[in-house]
């Protein structure tokens, strides 16, 4: 492994200057600057995507949720309310149960609300839904103008065709993203992640971190596999998302709770949404950590063509002044079954610039996630006896897809 400090040109001192200027802190301890040192052209924004309040089974009024996501240092935030039994109670606006969850009046106080606090350049306010099946598990879905829920779209493939619907003009995709919540909390696993084809770009993440919990291993005791390895395998190519799942009216206070990263062009909806497209996020459960990585030259969340050979990764991580020089290890995970194999650990310090090379073949599957770690930690999920990544995870990035 070779480590070192990035040149930082002049170019990156400009985005670096207005990412400073226009986001806000990550919290109470100012985290790691707002560019990368090895990509250009995006700034960092710190994002909670999976919030509720009580317009459907949370506690704190959702007029409340934005303001404290945004005075909590937070850049990006959606509140998702539970759509399960909405068609069910119209006119009320709240929905007061798990059973019941969000009715049409309570998704226009939604919007209300993200509309009144979303302020470009400063802070981006999102309404979103989740889908809530007690078998089949839990899928957000972010702007769309519509919402459904089980009573409507009981399945898998119909909400993956409702979504489809709502999330394209002329056979584009415009909008209607969606992510896997929590997955493998729900036996049914998103029908065993039964691939849809049609739906394979809106689906965008795959949550790794809800609230304090790593699921990388979820399930894995019980004789299932591992989620990572389960959807990555069936073909979906989704980002890697950490979320908090607030349901008390501590929004964005929590700590230790997951958030992402994401790297967007410009601090907007437009944005958010072209960054989640793209895959170009990380999960984390760290405020103010910054991580950027590239394999082969190319950016977490991209295809990378590659058939057999050695792969160069380089790996910028930085945080708050608390995690300078932190030991931290970093883990190349591979598809095997029922968890990932891990392909190398290398050991590096908070705030390097790492550069290691790790030999890869196609044949061993199409792709590829670095796991960050606390070395000297075990996670409450434990995998496998012995197996590498029974320690504390970090961040995650999104995959590399590898194809020829």
């Amino acid at each position: 492994m070779n480590t070192g400090e990035g040149m930082v040109d002049a170019q990156a001192l400009l985005l670096s200057a207005t990412a400073g200027a226009l986001l806000r802190t990550p919290g109470p301890e100012s985290g790691a600057a707002r560019s990368s040192r090895i990509s250009r052209g995006t700034m960092l924004v710190h994002a909670d995507m999976h919030n509720h309040t009580l317009l459907s089974d949370g506690v704190g009024a959702p007029e409340a949720a934005f303001p404290s996501m945004r005075d909590a240092g937070l850049d990006v935030a959606a509140l998702t309310d539970h759509a399960v039994r909405g068609a069910a109670v119209e006119g009320t606006g709240m929905g007061g149960t798990p059973w019941i969850g969000l009715d049409r009046a309570g998704w226009r106080r939604t919007g209300e609300f993200a509309e009144a606090y979303d302020r470009p350049g400063e802070f981006t306010a999102i309404r979103g839904f989740e889908w809530s099946h007690p078998w089949w598990g839990h899928v957000n879905a972010w702007f769309t103008d519509e919402f459904t829920d089980v009573a409507t779209h009981g399945a898998m493939d119909e909400l993956y065709a409702w979504l489809t619907t709502v999330g394209r003009r002329n056979g584009v995709p415009t909008a209607g993203l969606a992510g896997f919540n929590h997955p493998g909390r729900e036996d049914g696993r998103f029908a065993g992640f039964r691939y849809a084809a049609a739906a394979a770009e809106q689906m965008v993440s795959l949550e790794m971190f809800n609230r304090t919990d790593d699921y990388l291993f979820q399930g894995v005791a019980a004789g299932a596999t591992a989620p990572l390895v389960a959807c990555l395998n069936a073909g979906w190519r989704p980002g890697l998302l950490g979320v908090s799942d607030e349901h008390s009216a501590n929004w964005g206070l929590q700590p230790g709770t997951g958030r992402a990263g994401l790297w967007v062009a410009e601090h907007s909806r437009a944005g958010v949404a072209e960054a989640l497209r793209a895959r170009r996020f990380f999960a984390t459960r760290v405020a103010g950590l910054r991580v950027d990585a590239t394999a082969g030259g190319v950016r977490m969340g991209s295809v990378l063509r590659h058939r057999q050979g050695p792969v160069e990764f380089v790996l910028d991580v930085a945080g708050g002044a608390s995690w300078i020089g932190r030991a931290l290890q970093v883990q190349v995970l591979r598809p095997d079954t029922p968890v990932p194999s891990v392909a190398d650990v290398v050991e590096m310090r908070c705030g390097d610039l790492a550069r290691f090379t790790v030999p890869m073949s196609i044949e061993d599957g199409h792709w590829t996630v670095l796991r960050l770690a606390d070395p000297d930690t075990r996670d409450a999920t434990q995998g496998p006896p012995n197996h590498p990544a029974n320690n504390y995870a970090v961040a995650y990035t999104s995959p590399w897809f590898l194809q020829p």
